[in-house]
C-alpha cells in the first residue's frame, strides 16, 4: 500500500541531482537557465535537490578528471534505485577538448550506465528539457509505471 502511494507521489515530480566533474561552468549556467521562469522546466516537476538520497535523476557535467570520478561514483550509488544518469554537454560523453588529458578520465559511460546523452557544448535549454523528459520516461519504465 505504501510503495504504491510513494510510486504515484513521485511519478510527476523528478527530482535532479546535478555533479559538476570539473566542467568550464557552461552547461551548469544552462541547467540553472531551465529552471527559472523564461524556460520553466519545473512544469515537468523537476526540481533539484542537494542529496543524491533524495534524487531520481542524475546530471553530470563537466569531463570526468581523475580527482573527481571517485566522488562522482560515490554520489551515484547514493541515489536510489531506480535512478537515471544523465550526462549533460560532450565533456562527460567523450572529453571533448579535453581529451587525452593526462587528469581526464572521460567518457563517463566506461564507469556505470548513462540513460540518457545531451549533446553540444554547451547544450541548448530545448535539448535539456527534451533530454530531461526522456529521462522521465525510462525512470517510468524502470519503476514499472505507465
Amino acid at each position: 500500500m505504501f510503495k504504491k502511494l510513494i510510486a504515484e507521489s513521485t511519478a510527476k515530480s523528478p527530482w535532479l541531482y546535478h555533479i559538476n566533474s570539473g566542467s568550464c561552468n557552461g552547461c551548469d549556467i544552462e541547467l540553472v537557465a531551465v529552471l527559472t521562469p523564461r524556460f520553466d522546466a519545473e512544469r515537468f516537476g523537476f526540481k533539484l535537490t542537494g542529496s543524491p538520497r533524495q534524487a531520481d535523476i542524475v546530471v553530470v557535467t563537466g569531463p570526468v578528471t581523475k580527482q573527481s570520478l571517485n566522488r562522482v561514483l560515490r554520489s551515484i550509488e547514493q541515489v536510489p534505485e531506480p535512478r537515471c544518469i544523465v550526462t549533460m554537454g560532450s565533456c562527460p560523453q567523450s572529453g571533448n577538448v579535453f581529451k587525452g588529458s593526462y587528469s581526464v578520465c572521460a567518457p563517463l559511460s566506461k564507469y556505470v550506465h548513462v540513460d540518457v546523452d545531451i549533446a553540444g557544448c554547451t547544450p541548448r535549454p530545448e535539448a535539456i528539457m527534451d533530454g530531461l523528459v526522456k529521462a522521465t520516461e525510462i525512470l517510468k519504465e524502470k519503476r514499472g509505471q505507465k
